[in-house]
Parts: structure tokens; C-alpha cells; sequence
């Protein structure tokens, strides 16, 4: 992945509202949503909504196709694994076992013992 197309993957995570989106879209897996039930569970009203599918639509982070009168919304999960990569490539040089999943890279944890993100 070049530079310039993983900073506007960037750029468009970098709002709370899209990061919502993108991750409501990942865990609905490759049937994905149409973009009434996505503003319903993350409460934005349409022409936010419209906004922000709109920008990450254009970063390559998700996509849309016609369904009967819906537009259904998904993520695009080579392009996410391709940022993911991109993060890692270098620490991977260095650290080879991260990536070979020998050692497991875990979010610390509060008190409570719930992963902080």
C-alpha cells in the first residue's frame, strides 16, 4: 500500500462517527448493511450518514451495491488488511514473531480486567 492512500484510510478513520461505522460494518461480515439499519444502531441521521459512508467510500474502506431499493453497505476487508500490514511491515522486519503469530500482541487491561482500547 502506498503512503498516500494509507493517509486517506487515515483521515477517514479519524472521526469518531466513521470508526463507528467501519466497525459496525466489519462485524456485520460480507452481507453487510443497508444504510437505514446503520444510522438506526448508531444513531446519525441520514445526511450525516450519507457524509460519512460518503468519505469512507472514498478512502476504498468500504463499498456499496444495490439491493432492490437499498443501498447495502460493506466493509472492504483486503484494504483494511492491507492498512493493518502497512502498520506492521517495519516492526515486522524487526520483530518477525509478531506477525508469525508466535507471540500475541494483547490490549492491556484495566482493573476490571476488560481490554482498554
Amino acid at each position: 500500500m502506498k503512503q498516500s492512500r494509507a493517509l486517506k484510510a487515515f483521515a477517514a478513520l479519524s472521526h469518531e462517527t466513521r470508526l463507528d461505522i467501519l466497525r459496525l460494518l466489519i462485524a456485520a461480515g460480507p452481507d453487510g448493511l443497508s444504510a437505514g439499519e446503520i444510522g438506526a444502531q448508531i444513531s446519525v441521521m441520514a445526511s450525516r450518514l450519507s457524509f460519512h459512508l460518503g468519505v469512507l467510500e472514498q478512502a476504498g474502506l468500504v463499498s456499496s451495491r444495490r439491493k432492490s431499493r437499498n443501498v447495502i453497505y460493506g466493509a472492504e476487508y483486503d484494504r483494511l488488511s492491507g492498512l493493518v500490514t502497512y502498520l506492521m511491515q517495519d516492526c515486522c522486519c524487526a520483530h518477525p514473531s509478531i506477525c508469525t503469530g508466535s507471540q500475541v500482541v494483547k490490549a492491556p487491561k484495566d482493573h476490571s480486567g476488560t481490554a482498554k482500547t
